[in-house]
């Protein structure tokens, strides 16, 4: 079965769902939101647009979700104040992630999000529309020329799928006991990874060249591994210990 298929963050707001365990991804939002800010306005003075549209590529659930429409509300409302114009412009928010990411949660909390959002500013915001958008970012999503502005953050470190390079001649996995690259790994296993990578994010990008508006603009954050560093990695740690619960079923 594909990937996109099947992979999701935990849904729902439980103790061990996404929603209650994504304080590293919210930080990143947090550390580039200046950057967002700055793309927004000059992409605003720029193109003057009637409907901004604005798509969240890899969006997940949960409180994290909804915080880049919220900072691009609230500076297109700031620039239209400065502007003086009669009506705020209209803002159209596209939330992608895959087809089974917990999309009910997001919807659910919409009458919430928009009534906090007008209490934060101090009066009623522009008309705001939020829908989603299933499907993998590593393809098309969006008709030519229609988004004007891209964000995804913590997201394109996630390949499409399993490096096809992984398997040897022989059928035997490269990286045997490990769902990372890790130290211990043959050295054919950081080039495929390597190799699917470039593949993937070339995907993307010709993608998003297609789907983009002249005078529009993208905000990508990665998270990036140094295995120069020495330092535990938390998915050697995860991998470790589903060895281990393997190993006692199978005893």
């Amino acid at each position: 079965m594909a990937i996109e298929k099947v992979l999701h963050m935990n849904g729902g707001t439980g103790e061990t769902s996404y929603a209650n365990n994504s304080t590293f991804q919210k930080n990143a939002i947090l550390n580039t939101k200046h950057i967002m800010e700055e793309c927004i306005i000059n992409l605003y003075h720029k193109t003057l647009p009637e409907c901004l549209k604005v798509a969240d590529l890899g969006c997940s659930s949960g409180p994290n979700t909804l915080m880049v429409a919220s900072t691009v509300v609230k500076v297109v409302d700031a620039i239209s104040q400065t502007l003086n114009q009669d009506q705020p412009p209209m803002i159209q928010f596209f939330l992608n992630d895959l087809y089974s990411n917990d999309f009910n949660t997001i919807f659910e909390s919409l009458p919430d999000f928009y009534k906090s959002l007008e209490e934060e500013i101090g009066h009623k915001i522009g008309p705001c529309f939020i829908s989603g958008t299933p499907g993998t970012f590593y393809g098309r999503l969006f008709p030519n020329h229609s988004i004007h502005f891209f964000h995804s953050s913590s997201t394109l470190h996630w390949l499409s799928q399993i490096p096809k390079e992984l398997s040897s001649e022989i059928g035997e996995p490269m990286n045997k006991e490990a769902i990372y690259v890790t130290k211990a790994s043959p050295p054919g296993v950081q080039k495929a990874y390597t190799l699917q990578f470039k593949r993937d994010l070339k995907m993307f990008l010709r993608s998003r060249s297609e789907e983009l508006l002249p005078d529009g603009a993208m905000l990508l954050s990665f998270i990036i591994s140094d295995q120069h560093l020495d330092v535990i990695n938390g998915w050697e740690v995860v991998g470790s210990v589903l060895n281990e619960m393997v190993s006692e079923v199978s005893k």
